[in-house]
């Protein structure tokens, strides 16, 4: 089923919402669209939207099982709109979750779990958002691929991550409690590419809708528990998004394209597309799911 916008999918079939968890896949252009939404289907979402222009082609198959919503999903601040409009419309309680054209999310044990499963575990648990990590992935020869994107020989930084403090304004800076600002990969290490407002990895990408929650620019929530990594007494389950966003943004990108000629260093390891290498890293937490 195809929109002309999302006014018009909020009028005649908001009631899809109703079947949760539901993905919205922002696509900024028409890279890895297919890859991306075939990789969500797999991971067991029940309603996948596709916010992006007009000219995103797909097979048949995935015209079946997709809502496509033509939206300027590559303008600042859109997708923001976009989250909270469709948070307000959804039925309180429904997990949602988003990315952009290539991103792939991962869980721990995504192999033989779903994500059904996955958000069942964490309701039970009292958690109405899971971070998430956004965890770089690029081509290893941008010679051969100028866009920085090669699902078959994707590869990941293994080490470079850090943490800090999240200082809360409201409180003379001081920390807030259980959350933290996360930092890495090709953020960290082509930073003077990267406006400072726009180096952090982490992101709630997975939560419940609830009346007036909104997200905010910056990828956290109104709600300061939403923005947590745990709960008070114990640790939660993280997930990732391996992303070749910033790759490509840094390749597209005329003021970096030229400076950057591979994002190869000595952490670079080939990306194994599954969960266990990401825990192993340590880049994802399965918590009290075993």
């Amino acid at each position: 089923m195809e929109y002309q916008s999302l006014d018009a999918f909020l009028t005649e079939s908001k009631d899809l919402l109703a079947a949760g968890p539901v993905a919205m896949i922002f696509a900024e252009d028409l890279v890895e669209v297919v890859s991306t939404l075939r990789h969500h289907m797999r991971a067991g979402f029940r309603t996948i939207l596709l916010l992006g222009p007009n000219e995103v082609s797909l097979p048949p198959d995935l015209e079946l099982r997709t809502h496509r919503i033509i939206y300027p999903a590559h303008i600042t601040g859109k997708l923001t709109e976009a989250v909270n409009r469709i948070i307000e419309a959804a039925p309180p309680k429904t997990w949602l979750y988003y990315c952009y054209n290539g991103e792939y999310l991962f869980h721990p044990f995504s192999e033989t779990r779903d994500v059904r499963e996955l958000l069942t575990f964490h309701t039970e648990e009292r958690r109405n958002a899971m971070l998430t990590y956004v965890i770089d992935l690029y081509a290893p020869d941008l010679a051969d691929n100028p866009n920085a994107v090669n699902l078959k020989e994707a590869m990941i930084d293994r080490a470079g991550y850090f943490a800090l403090a999240r200082p809360d304004p409201a409180n003379h800076n001081h920390p807030k409690e259980r959350q933290l600002d996360f930092f890495g990969g090709l953020r960290w290490r082509f930073e003077e590419h990267i406006p400072a407002n726009r180096r952090k990895i982490d992101r709630i990408s997975l939560f419940r809708a609830k009346p007036g929650l909104k997200m905010l620019e910056n990828h956290t929530f109104n709600d300061e528990e939403y923005n947590t990594y745990a709960c008070p007494w114990h640790h939660n389950l993280t997930a990732v998004i391996a992303s070749f966003r910033v790759a490509k943004a840094l390749k597209f990108n005329p003021g970096s394209s030229f400076d950057i000629h591979s994002f190869l260093w000595h952490n670079s390891v080939p990306f194994e597309w599954n969960s266990q290498q990401l825990m192993d890293l340590g880049l994802m937490e399965p918590g009290q799911w075993f």
